[in-house]
């Protein structure tokens, strides 16, 4: 089924405002809330896993989309469509958080970011080479965690003290207990095949207390993708990305020793509860020289993350200013100090 949302005042298209937070029509200024619209998408009979083409109920246009499309827009009319049985049974979201920012808002908030680039090359900072610019909601799993930590080690401290001619060592051992319980809440892991892992981390912290139940008009007018991973499968992913953070409180514990020597140290985090959500991001298309460069940005508040092409000039420049400071830094410390002229 292709969702598509008509002004009931004029007919025209309406879609998702990220200023208003309201389901908005561009020509009569009609805006409807959100919340009052009812859904059941948890009893829709799920797709296929596969292409399917679909009909533009505003034009009749074909719309031939991916397997991950859940949300999109007419190549023909540019109506923005939501396809419902993508969005169902298992694959229905709990949770989305809605854009904030809007499509000219991210353009300026790009632009504002290339020109912030101390060693990207100056005809990249002008930012005038955007070739597209597209709101997407990202599916993740959020996973609320628990995990038991049981440490035993040996904890040393060294004092060094003289009597006489002799200097002494005195090192006292402890043996060192611990017993740990730590709760991790939603904790993301982009479920996206498409999207690379690094730029979505990167792309954090969303703003986890603006989440709203889950209804299909925040999609409208915009670009949304169903998972290809479930929770299970990324389940590896979440346990390793609090891995450090983990480790970090244990040694947080352990304070005050010359020396931490561990004998024994059993982590386990079980999953408390896990559920789907999609998140606001705009991907941005930039050309330079013949190459077109992604970046992303976190629709809610504005976090722009990417590789920018670097100007071996400007860098050649920078560190180079870098050795002047540190040797007229030296030199300066070595006259104070009494030292000569280099």
């Amino acid at each position: 089924m292709v969702i598509h949302y008509k002004c009931p005042n004029c007919g025209d298209d309406m879609a998702f405002d990220s200023e208003s937070g309201m389901l908005t029509c561009q020509s009569c200024g009609r805006q409807d809330q959100i919340e009052d619209f009812s859904e059941d998408l948890k009893t829709s009979v799920l797709s296929e896993d596969e292409a399917k083409e679909y009909h533009c109920e505003n034009c009749g246009a074909a719309l031939i989309t991916e397997a991950e499309t859940a949300a999109t827009t007419c190549g023909f009319c540019g109506a923005g469509v939501v396809l419902q049985e993508r969005l169902s049974g298992v694959l229905a979201p709990a949770k989305v958080i809605p854009f904030t920012i809007s499509k000219e808002e991210a353009m300026q908030a790009f632009k504002k970011w290339c020109r912030n680039g101390r060693l990207t090359p100056k005809g990249f900072m002008t930012a005038d080479r955007i070739k597209g610019i597209t709101g997407m909601y990202v599916p993740f799993w959020l996973y609320d965690l628990k995990t038991k930590a049981k440490v035993e080690a040996v904890g040393t401290k060294v004092r060094k003290y003289t009597r006489g001619d002799y200097e002494y060592t005195e090192t006292k051992y402890f043996d060192v207990y611990r017993d740990i319980d730590l709760s991790y809440i939603k904790v993301p892991v982009d479920a996206s095949e498409k999207m690379d892992d690094k730029i979505m981390d990167k792309l954090e912290p969303f703003p986890y207390d603006q989440l709203k139940d889950f209804k299909t008009p925040y999609l409208a007018g915009y670009i949304a993708e169903k998972y290809n991973y479930d929770d299970k499968v990324l389940y590896p992913r979440v346990e390793s990305k609090i891995k450090n953070f983990i480790e970090s409180y244990i040694r947080s514990t352990i304070s005050g020793y010359s020396s931490v020597s561990y004998n024994h140290k059993h982590i386990n985090t079980k999953k408390v509860r896990s559920y789907y959500v999609l998140l606001p991001v705009w991907m941005v298309y930039y050309d330079y020289e013949k190459t077109e460069h992604t970046f992303a940005m976190n629709g809610q508040t504005g976090k722009v993350v990417g590789k920018p092409p670097i100007s071996f000039q400007k860098m050649a420049a920078w560190f180079g200013g870098i050795a002047a400071t540190s040797f007229i830094t030296l030199k300066v410390v070595a006259l104070i100090m009494g030292g000569g002229l280099w």
